[in-house]
């Protein structure tokens, strides 16, 4: 038996390369690759980080939720 790695940097071949291993009979292991966030996602992250916060005091009773078109027009 050998082992196969193989960086993948288009992930849309994934599925493809997947079903290939699939058809060939080969077993496969999927192991994603942990990137930076760049500047755009880690203002998304804060912005859901901020409402699963208030989430969490609404349900708690500190706090009243904001109108959700407010927070879609963030997003």
């Amino acid at each position: 038996m050998a082992t196969l790695t193989v960086h993948i940097d288009n992930e849309k071949d994934l599925p493809i390369l997947k079903e290939i291993l699939s058809r060939f009979g080969a077993s496969y292991n999927e192991e994603a690759e942990e990137r930076p966030l760049n500047k755009e996602e880690k203002a998304v992250y804060k912005r859901l980080k901020t409402s699963f916060e208030e989430i969490k005091q609404h349900k708690e009773g500190k706090i009243e939720l904001r109108d959700a078109r407010e927070l879609l027009n963030e997003l």
